[in-house]
């Protein structure tokens, strides 16, 4: 073997191993913003070539007419007990186009951008979350998906309008008992054969679960591994590979219609198995020649699907909540005062109002590169698991602060559902926990780094020669690159990005917070670089550095994603306490996950080397400190002496991280965002549903807010007047009230208002309760009668 061939192999041995399925993933999708921050010098040109985009006026009136109209008739307690959606609403879903959102309208579709999909799914989602997955799973990835982008022509004459018009309900199954997270080991099976009428076909064996709107599904999308032992298919292949096909319900085989109770919340969902069901060569997606090709469909559609209903949903829960509970907290009173001004409700409520700020900026950013034509397979994993766990977080505080208000179940409770939804959101599309450890890092350090797919590329070519050539020009190229990473670490460390370049035009407060991704982007670079030329193929075994990597990358994304929706939003000047707050909370938590990182390396020696470059801060003053002793050697002790005290004293007191995240000062002015009436606290939760009507528990709560709000001007004229001992304090309200009245501390009118806050406080935050079904003397719940143990017999008495 030659010098050249040994350095390729030995080359090749670093690199991770990859399963087929894994380079399907790996060559799907498209790169664009995330390859910048990986590169360690993003070019934000890439990010804000991006416009944020408007509803068309047709796309706006959907949003304003059907939507709303679905959204009024839809009651959350009625749907739980009836365990379904009402019979008025499917009737709208499927004549208003719902289940064809993005069908092209030659095909009988609503044509809508990714961007109105999205709007659709928030809205609904605010109201309903059962409403919004039914109708997200028709135009998210299945089967009208992968007919629009793969199908054959006689696929999308015949089925892309049945699928609009809802004649045609579809479900997409692939999760099965043994594939679940690790989707590509599906047991399911489809064999190339002719059937009894020497027709050639496919016979297929499956069972599937949690398969959404499976039970009441008219066409399945089947996802399963294709085999064609007699090469029916002339492709000289016995397993041909994972492949998608139309399954239609009325196939001979099927079982479906059983149901499951995901949380309880009650769209249709349950599993469904085939046992020796035959179906045409032409059913699978494509026709014959996709045969096999069904794993890259399937991750080219997650890219684009996964960046819509998911994030959408996620937001919306995000915006219901923060609406809510920001209302709650003002009105809802207690010692004397109302709940909102306590530090300990603040914190969650900035908190709450700051994470929803960046997640609809994310869904947005992200919505801009779907409609520009990308399919962004990695943003679409950060959007996944960090708006996902950021409804998890804001909806457990908006818990947390209404109490036993949102644990109470009801029809006047506007919680339930949004907190019963959360586990499953968190599950689907990729389990949190995998997409965390495996997906965002393990996938994005290979697929949006600038030369490891290159370089993964050059060693597959089977000439030495030419592989070895290709090789050496991307090495030379990746080592350039990780050698001015290291550079930057260091300068960028020390002057906190102060000489990176950061978007022409943009707001000049904001600067620091670019050079700041500029320093961590280099830092990660080299950190990644670092990790993957060290671990190799380890890489895949070491999750919590894949993981902590992962978040270094998801919080660059999220930071330089609220940045642009910032600039492209009109830098509304009420808005930047949330910039300000979810910027700089972004950058806390990838400063500290690359600390982590580096400190739990599992090459030690890597990871304190390159902490030290990333970090450099220590590194400078300990410079410094061989400088004072060189100065104490020339100028003398006293000299040198005093230059080393100051600088071992800095060292000891210097901190790695520069980003300490919100101040209490700036959470202050983030909760006051949500509650307090005005501007921002709309622009916050817009694109929700609202309702007005006076039978709806939210529409009360926010009259309650409002007057809760308008009356504490009279409530502190009270409060003084009896501080003052102008009228006597009493515990009985009428009593203040009467004697305020009576000298003038307030007007009748004032009087009447405060009376009718007081009226709507009361009314919002009572709960339901129901009457006791009357049980019989003798049922079930009735106390068991006390049994006496039985007296053994004595002998009788003489």
């Amino acid at each position: 073997m030659g010098l050249r061939s040994l350095i390729v192999k030995q080359f090749k041995a670093t690199m991770p191993p990859l399963s087929a399925t894994e380079k399907e993933a790996l060559e799907s999708g498209t790169v664009g913003w995330d390859g910048e921050l990986m590169s360690g010098r993003p070019n934000w040109d890439q990010l804000f070539k991006y416009e944020k985009a408007q509803l068309s006026a047709e796309e706006q009136a959907f949003i304003d007419g059907p939507c709303e109209k679905l959204c009024k008739m839809l009651d959350n307690w009625d749907i739980q007990k009836k365990n379904d959606l009402p019979p008025e609403a499917w009737k709208v879903i499927r004549e208003e186009g719902f289940m064809g959102l993005e069908i092209p309208k030659e095909y009988g579709g609503r044509g809508f951008s990714s961007k109105a999909h999205s709007a659709v799914v928030m809205k609904l989602a605010s109201r309903s979350i059962t409403a919004a997955v039914t109708v997200m799973v028709p135009n998210s990835l299945g089967p009208a998906e992968l007919i629009g982008e793969y199908g054959t022509k006689e696929q999308k004459d015949y089925y892309l309008p049945r699928l609009a018009n809802g004649t045609e309900i579809p479900c997409f199954a692939l999760t099965g008992p043994d594939a679940g997270s690790d989707a590509g080991a599906i047991p399911d099976r489809g064999v190339v054969c002719k059937n009894e009428k020497g027709e050639l076909g496919i016979r297929l064996n499956w069972e599937k679960r949690y398969i959404t709107l499976g039970p009441i599904a008219t066409l399945i999308g089947l996802a399963f591994k294709l085999e064609d032992p007699d090469n029916l298919l002339g492709k000289d292949k016995k397993d041909v590979g994972i492949t998608v096909a139309l399954v239609p319900r009325t196939a001979p085989g099927i079982e479906i219609g059983d149901r499951h109770a995901p949380m309880d919340l009650p769209f249709h969902n349950g599993p469904n198995k085939g046992k020796d069901v035959f179906i045409p060569l032409d059913n699978i997606i494509g026709g014959p020649e996709r045969a096999g090709q069904g794993w890259r469909m399937l991750m080219e559609s997650l890219a684009v699907g996964r960046s819509l209903s998911l994030p959408a949903l996620s937001t919306a829960a995000a915006k219901m909540s923060s609406y809510a509970t920001g209302a709650y907290a003002r009105t809802r009173k207690q010692f004397g005062t109302s709940i909102s001004n306590f530090q300990g409700i603040e914190e969650p409520l900035a908190r709450m109002a700051g994470l929803t700020y960046m997640m609809n900026a994310a869904r947005e950013a992200t919505l801009q590169m779907v409609d520009g034509g990308e399919r962004p397979a990695i943003p679409s994993a950060i959007l996944k698991y960090h708006l996902t766990e950021g409804m998890r977080k804001i909806v457990n505080d908006a818990m947390d602060i209404h109490g036993g208000k949102g644990v109470s179940n009801g029809p006047n409770n506007v919680f339930s559902t949004l907190y019963k939804g959360v586990p499953i959101a968190i599950t689907v599309e990729g389990a949190n926990i995998m997409t965390r450890n495996l997906i965002i890092f393990g996938q994005g350090a290979v697929r949006a780094h600038p030369y490891i797919l290159k370089e993964l590329g050059a060693v597959e070519d089977p000439n030495p020669n030419k592989a070895f050539g290709k090789l050496a020009k991307v090495l030379t190229q990746h080592v350039a690159n990780t050698t001015a990473s290291a550079v930057k670490s260091v300068v960028y460390g020390i002057t906190g990005g102060k000489f990176s370049s950061t978007p022409k035009g943009v707001d000049p407060s904001t600067k620091k917070y670019y050079q700041e991704i500029n320093r961590l982007s280099a830092a990660f670079n080299l950190a990644a670089d670092a990790s993957l030329g060290t671990l190799g193929g380890n890489l895949k075994k070491e999750e919590r550095t894949s993981a902590r990597m992962g978040d270094v990358y998801s919080n660059l994304y999220l930071a330089s994603s609220t940045l642009w929706y910032w600039e492209k939003n009109g830098r509304k000047k009420e808005e930047k306490p949330l910039v300000d707050w979810a910027v700089k909370h972004a950058l806390k938590e990838a400063e500290t996950a690359l600390g982590g990182a580096l400190d739990n390396h599992p090459i030690k020696l890597v990871g304190k080397a390159v902490k030290t470059l990333a970090f450099p801060k220590k590194l400078l003053m300990a410079a410094l400190t061989v400088g004072g002793a060189v100065a104490g050697i020339l100028a003398g002790p006293v000299v040198g002496l005093t230059a080393m005290a100051v600088t071992l004293g800095a060292l000891f007191f210097v901190k790695d991280q520069r980003n300490a995240g919100p101040s209490d000062k700036l959470e202050r002015a983030a909760a006051n965002t949500i509650r307090n009436p005005g501007e921002v606290r709309d622009n916050l939760t817009h694109g929700i549903f609202k309702p007005t009507e006076e039978k709806e528990q939210l529409s009360r709560l926010e009259k309650a807010f409002l007057l809760t709000v308008e009356t504490e001007p009279l409530e502190k004229k009270l409060y003084l007047a009896q501080k003052n001992k102008v009228i006597a304090k009493s515990d009985k309200r009428e009593e203040v009230l009467a004697a305020a009245e009576k000298v003038g501390v307030l007007t009748a009118d004032e009087i009447a208002k405060v009376k009718l806050s007081d009226a709507s406080r009361r009314d919002v935050v009572m709960v339901d309760a129901f009457p006791q079904t009357p049980q019989p003397a003798a049922s079930a719940a009735a106390a068991p009668e006390e049994k006496k143990p039985a007296i053994p017999a004595g002998p009788k008495a003489a």
